[in-house]
């Protein structure tokens, strides 16, 4: 079983740790509908990629629309108005 050979002071650690740090993130904007995407990734908004049309975002609009009409149920406990 491996044992650490010699205390690791801070400064070692300071530097063994340095390349850590967060990075910067890159945030482009999409050319159709303007919404803040990544890089080299499809828009999540209209489903575009370098100008041409990738991903069917009618189903998923659909979705959401459902999802902020549907009735939620009380919570347990509640009375019921």
């Amino acid at each position: 079983m491996g044992l650490p050979g010699h205390r690791r002071t801070s400064s070692h650690k300071r530097r063994r740790a340095a390349h850590f740090a967060m990075k910067k993130v890159n945030i482009a904007s999409c050319p159709k509908c303007s919404q803040p995407i990544a890089p080299h990734t499809a828009c999540r908004t209209c489903g575009s990629y370098n100008g041409r049309a990738v991903r069917d975002t009618s189903r998923a609009a659909a979705r959401i629309v459902k999802k902020t009409t549907a009735k939620k149920p009380p919570a347990p406990g509640t009375p019921a108005s």
